[in-house]
Formats: structure tokens, C-alpha cells, sequence
């Protein structure tokens, strides 16, 4: 099975990317490898891994690629293509090196390798009685390394920031000026395109009902605030390609998804300056209840909501800010 899936993805990457024209069968080809690598994931029972790839790859990332396509054309433009001899020579000698440095890594597998000889066992044993939650992937993110999980929020949380300062920075130099009339709506709004309309539509109910499912069921399965907040976000966006911006702009204005945004990171980090307050450690949950698992609960519950706020927010906020530009006009192509 390993070596089938294998397979399927070097045909998929090498077939479906680098041989396609048709930009929008190259999306969908790298959809199918998205979701063939979360099968071979879920062979490997990284489960977890297995979700997130499903949910950002498949996922997300899909639907912000054809969000893309509504603003450009469907065909890639041929033309000629010249062999660089000293790139061919960098990428030979980078995966030479790459090569040379994996063979200080244990074999896969290996149940002697550091990993499954002290911080496996450590965790497997101990989890249940410090933590809590079934899901030991929930107890190391959010507990254990909480920490470093609220380093990546906050990385999340300055990309934003900074990506929306650039395009928002884009608008006032009067780029919007130069959009096609009604550029808002047919760039974005996708009715007449057979599969959204038919089979997308009906399931966006489900897709955000799904999403608060992994959001508050994470502790006891695959999930979190991460897959969550992207899964919502497709949910949001795809209803935006079928119905149009304007619908979504009604829910989710920008201040309400700039105060989304910073409010996940402000709960992340409330949670840990209440745990210091009430005598512990930052992210120590064990003070916020009376018994300590209770606190567990209750802390990881609160940091991986803030979480999805944020993951959804960003998603969400970055995809109307772009599409909202709609298609230039050839007079603003050529003059920029």
C-alpha cells in the first residue's frame, strides 16, 4: 500500500503539475495529491498529520487556488523554456547534500531511535494522569509545548498583519480604481460553475458544522484549533465563491475580523497570564480549576478556541481582501 500511494503521488506531481495547461485541472491535481498524501499518512497512523494535510492541503489550499483562478484566466500561457545549466547543476548538488545529511537519521521505524525510547514512552504512560484528554497529539500541543504552539499562533497572527498592510497598502495607491466594472462580483462569484453549484453548495451547512465538531472534539480525536479554523474558513470562502463577496461582507465585516483576529492571540494569551495569577506558571493550567485535569481540560480548551479564532480570521480576512481587488482592466495591466 505504501509503495502504491507512493506512486499515485509522483504520477499526480509529475503528470497533473508539470504536464497540465489547464490551470484549473491543476488545482484539482493538486488536491488529489494533497488528499493521497494524507492517505499515506494515515498508513503510517499519523493520524493527526493525516487530518491536517486533508484539511490545509486538500482543503484550504484548494479552495484559495481557484479563488485565485476567478481573478486570472484558466489557461497557462506557453512559452519557451531554456535549461539552465548551473540551476541543474544547484539542484543535483543540494540533494546531494540533503542525501548525505539523512544518513545520521534513524532507520524508519527503528523502535531503538531517541524518540521512541524516552519521549514516546513518557508520554504514552504519563499523559493521562498530567493531562487528561485521550488525544495525546492534543496533550503535547497544547499542553506540554503550549508554549511553542502559541509561538505559532502568534506567527499566524503576524503574517496577517503584515500581509494585510501590504494589500490594503495596494488598494490606497488606487489600485481598486482601475478594477473592471462590477470586477467585485464577477471575479468572485462562481454560479455558473456546475461542480460548486451542484455539489459544494448543499454542503457548506455540513463543512461548518464539521469544523466546530474538530474545534470542541479535539481532545478526544483528530483535531484542534488549527484544522478548525481552516476548515470554517473554507467553509466561508467557498460561500463566498458561489454567492458572492458581498453575502460574506455582511457576517464578517473587517472590523469584526480584525478584532477576531487579535482576540484568539489575546485569549491564547490570557489563559496563561490567569495561570500565573492564580500562582502558577504561564500556560500551567493546572491552577485554573480545582482539580488539576480539570484544569487541563478547561486551559486547552480555551487556548486551542483561540486558536481556530485566529486561524479562521486570517483566512478569512486575507481571502476578501485579495478577491475584493478583482480583475484589473487592460489598461491597468498595462500602465502598472
Amino acid at each position: 500500500m505504501d509503495v502504491l500511494l507512493f506512486a499515485f503521488l509522483v504520477a499526480t506531481a509529475v503528470w497533473g503539475v508539470s504536464r497540465l495547461r489547464d490551470l484549473f485541472a491543476a488545482t484539482m491535481m493538486l488536491s488529489l495529491f494533497s488528499l493521497l498524501s494524507a492517505g499515506l499518512f494515515m498508513v503510517m497512523d499519523a493520524v493527526d498529520v493525516a487530518f491536517t494535510e486533508a484539511s490545509v492541503g486538500a482543503g484550504i489550499s484548494t479552495v484559495l487556488l481557484l479563488s485565485t483562478l476567478s481573478l486570472t484566466h484558466r489557461r497557462e500561457k506557453r512559452r519557451e523554456r531554456r535549461l539552465d545549466p548551473a540551476a541543474l547543476v544547484l539542484v543535483f548538488a543540494v540533494g546531494a547534500l540533503l542525501l548525505w545529511g539523512s544518513q545520521d537519521m534513524p532507520a524508519y521505524g527503528d523502535p531503538q531511535a531517541p524518540v521512541h525510547t524516552y519521549m514516546v514512552p513518557r508520554f504514552l504512560e504519563q499523559s493521562g494522569e498530567e493531562v487528561g484528554p485521550p488525544n495525546i497529539v492534543t496533550s503535547v500541543l497544547a499542553s506540554y509545548r503550549g508554549y511553542d504552539t502559541f509561538g505559532e499562533a502568534t506567527v499566524v497572527f503576524t503574517a496577517a498583519v503584515g500581509a494585510l498592510l501590504l494589500l490594503t497598502g495596494l488598494r490606497r495607491r488606487g489600485e481598486a480604481d482601475s478594477r473592471e466594472p462590477g470586477g467585485d462580483e464577477q471575479g468572485v462569484r462562481m454560479r455558473g460553475n456546475v461542480i460548486l453549484r451542484v455539489a459544494i453548495r448543499p454542503m457548506i451547512p455540513f463543512i461548518l458544522m464539521f469544523a466546530l465538531y474538530v474545534q470542541f472534539h479535539g481532545d478526544y480525536g483528530p483535531g484542534g484549533g488549527f484544522q478548525a479554523g481552516v476548515i470554517f474558513a473554507a467553509g466561508v470562502i467557498l460561500a463566498a465563491l458561489i454567492w458572492g463577496l458581498h453575502r460574506v461582507r455582511e457576517v464578517f465585516t473587517p472590523r469584526a475580523l480584525e478584532l477576531l483576529i487579535a482576540g484568539g492571540i489575546l485569549l491564547y494569551g490570557s489563559v496563561g497570564v490567569v495561570a500565573m495569577v492564580r500562582g502558577g506558571n504561564f500556560l500551567d493550567y493546572d491552577t485554573l480549576a480545582h482539580d488539576p485535569v480539570h484544569g487541563q481540560h478547561l486551559g486547552i480548551l480555551l487556548v486551542e478556541l483561540g486558536v481556530g479564532i485566529t486561524v479562521a480570521s486570517v483566512m478569512i480576512a486575507l481571502f476578501l481582501l485579495f478577491a475584493g481587488r478583482g480583475r484589473r482592466s487592460p489598461s491597468a495591466v498595462e500602465s502598472g
